[in-house]
């Protein structure tokens, strides 16, 4: 075990050392390379800015206004005849936008109901098992500069209702 502890806290250094002296080894200007990189990733963070602010804010928005939770208790009478629990509704559209906010409803699901309630293991699995899409798809394609998302969208729509689905089946296998 202390060999694991040893070994996860030398890992970056050595992974760092082993870039720099590889770079060295092939005569490369390593500094230069490096503040090159540096200043290309502050470019794109400069380029994703104005998104990831209008993400929060509207995430924000729909949070403070209210509603999710008249979507979660409006989708989820429908929902709930397919065992999917209702009080997880907003935790499932909210993390589709920002995984910052839908760790924050995790947190308020754990005070109300528990960790080890099937509601807290069904959220934690979800958590898990989905990707905030449109955070993802706005940030990457922005800085990727790709136009056209063609199927992207309608993919991983699939894959995190797959998700969602897989966390309530196995959050009752427990």
């Amino acid at each position: 075990m202390k060999f694991l502890l040893f070994f996860s806290d030398m890992i970056i250094p050595l992974v760092i050392f082993y870039i720099v002296g590889f770079g060295l080894l092939m005569k490369q200007n390593v500094y230069e390379s490096f503040v090159k990189g540096a200043k290309d990733g502050l470019i794109t963070v400069y380029q994703i800015v104005p998104t990831l602010i209008g993400l929060m804010t509207a995430v924000g928005v729909l949070r403070a206004s209210g509603l999710l939770d008249l979507l979660g208790s409006g989708m989820g009478h429908l929902l709930k005849g397919l065992g999917f629990p209702s009080e997880l509704v907003p935790l499932a559209v909210v993390k589709m936008f920002s995984s910052s906010a839908a760790s924050g409803l995790l947190l308020d699901i754990y005070k109300e109901f528990g960790t080890d309630s099937m509601l807290g293991r069904t959220a934690s699995i979800m958590m898990s098992c989905t990707e905030t899409i449109f955070y993802t798809m706005s940030v990457y394609f922005i800085a990727a500069k790709v136009k056209k998302s063609r199927y992207t969208l309608a993919g991983a729509l699939i894959a995190t209702a797959a998700g969602i689905t897989v966390s309530v089946f196995l959050a009752g296998r427990m």
